[in-house]
C-alpha cells in the first residue's frame, strides 16, 4: 500500500517512465525526502524499466600521477595542494597494458586511463593513443579516456582509435563551482563536454558530493549533466584528504548519497548511473542498498590515489544480490 505522504514519488515514477521529464523544484521535492525506501524503490523501478537489471563495471589506471596546475580545492593530484601521493610522468605502453590485462582478467568490461593533466602535451598524447591502438588490438575490452580538456580534433582522433567513453567531469554545479576550483571556469568544463559529443564519443561526467555544497547546489548539479545527456555519471562521495582544504570534512549519509542518486535516476532515467570514489569509506560494504536505488555501475579496484574494493568482493556483492554485469 503506498505511503499517501510519498504519493508524490510514486507519481514522478510514473510521469519518467511514460517519458516526462521533471522540473527542478521536483527533484529539489525529491532530495528533500524522508522516505527513502520509497526514493529508492521508484528509481530502481525507473533503472530497470530503461536499462534492465545489470550493472556497468570499470576499473582505472592512474597512468599519469600529480603535478596538475589546477587548484580544485578536492584533489590529491592538484600542485596546489600537498598530499602525500606518489607523483610520476606518463607510464610506458607495457604498464597502460599490463592493467589493462588485469582489468579484463578480473571481469570488468571496461578500462579508463587517466592523466593528471590540464590537457595533455603533444609528446604524450601521442604516447596515450599509441598505447589505445596496443590495447585494442590485443584485448576484447572498452576502453575510455580522461584527460582533461579536449580540442575537437584531438577527440576524434580517439574516437578513430577506438575510444568508446571520454570522462570530463562537472564536478559540482555552476553556483558552487568558484569554491571549488579558480583557475579554469565551470564553462570550460561544459565546452569540452560538448567538444567529445560533437567528436561522437559517449560522453562520461558526473560530480562530486559532500564538498559543502547544498541540496539545491546537488539538484542544478544533477540538472545540468541531464542537459548534457551523457552516457555515464559518476557519482564520487569526498574523501578529504590530507594536504586538501577538505581534510577531515570526511562525512555525508548513506541517506544523502542515496537521495542524491535516487534524484539523479529521475532527471537521467537512461543513463549509468556509477558509484564512485568514496563508496567503500562512505557505504560500508552496503553498496547493494544504492545499487537497488537506482545506480547501475559501480568502480572497482581501486580510484587515481586511494585503494578499493577487490573485484573479486564487487563481483561476489553482485551476484548475492541478483545483478549481473552488463
Amino acid at each position: 500500500m503506498r505511503n499517501l505522504k510519498s504519493d508524490f514519488i510514486y507519481r514522478l515514477k510514473d510521469k519518467v517512465i511514460e517519458g516526462n521529464k521533471i522540473t527542478s523544484e521536483e527533484a529539489l521535492k525529491l532530495i528533500s525526502t524522508k522516505d527513502i525506501n520509497v526514493l529508492a524503490e521508484c528509481a530502481n523501478k525507473i533503472t530497470t524499466t530503461f536499462s534492465g537489471d545489470s550493472v556497468d563495471v570499470e576499473t582505472l589506471i592512474n597512468a599519469k600521477s600529480g603535478r596538475c596546475p589546477e587548484d580544485c580545492s578536492f584533489c590529491a593530484q592538484s600542485s596546489f595542494n600537498s598530499t602525500p601521493i606518489d607523483k610520476y610522468p606518463l607510464l610506458s605502453h607495457d604498464k597502460i597494458f599490463e592493467q589493462a590485462e588485469r582489468a579484463l582478467q578480473s571481469g570488468a568490461n571496461s578500462f579508463c586511463i587517466v592523466c593528471a593533466y590540464k590537457a595533455p602535451p603533444e609528446d604524450d598524447f601521442e604516447h596515450i593513443c599509441e598505447s589505445i591502438k596496443i590495447i585494442r588490438s590485443k584485448l576484447k575490452i572498452d576502453v575510455n579516456v580522461s584527460l582533461g580538456f579536449m580540442t575537437l580534433e584531438r577527440a576524434k582522433r580517439l574516437k578513430s582509435l577506438g575510444v568508446k567513453r571520454y570522462n570530463h567531469n562537472l564536478e559540482t554545479s555552476k553556483s558552487f563551482f568558484n569554491k571549488i576550483c579558480t583557475t579554469h571556469s565551470y564553462e570550460d568544463r561544459i565546452n569540452t563536454a560538448k567538444i567529445v559529443k560533437e567528436a561522437g564519443l559517449e560522453l562520461c561526467s558526473g560530480g562530486i558530493i559532500g564538498m559543502g555544497e547544498t541540496k539545491e547546489q546537488r539538484v542544478e548539479l544533477g540538472v545540468a549533466l541531464s542537459e548534457l545527456q551523457p552516457d555515464e555519471v559518476p557519482v564520487n562521495m569526498l574523501l578529504g584528504r590530507e594536504g586538501t582544504p577538505h581534510y577531515n570534512n570526511n562525512f555525508i549519509s548513506e541517506k544523502e548519497i542515496i537521495q542524491t542518486i535516487g534524484t539523479f535516476r529521475f532527471l537521467m532515467p537512461k543513463t549509468i548511473l556509477k558509484i564512485a570514489g568514496g563508496r567503500e569509506v562512505h557505504l560500508k560494504g552496503d553498496d547493494k542498498k544504492v545499487l537497488r536505488a537506482g545506480a547501475n555501475g559501480i568502480i572497482t579496484g581501486g580510484y587515481l590515489t586511494t585503494e578499493g574494493n577487490k573485484p573479486s568482493d564487487d563481483f561476489k556483492m553482485l551476484k548475492e544480490i541478483g545483478i549481473k554485469q552488463r
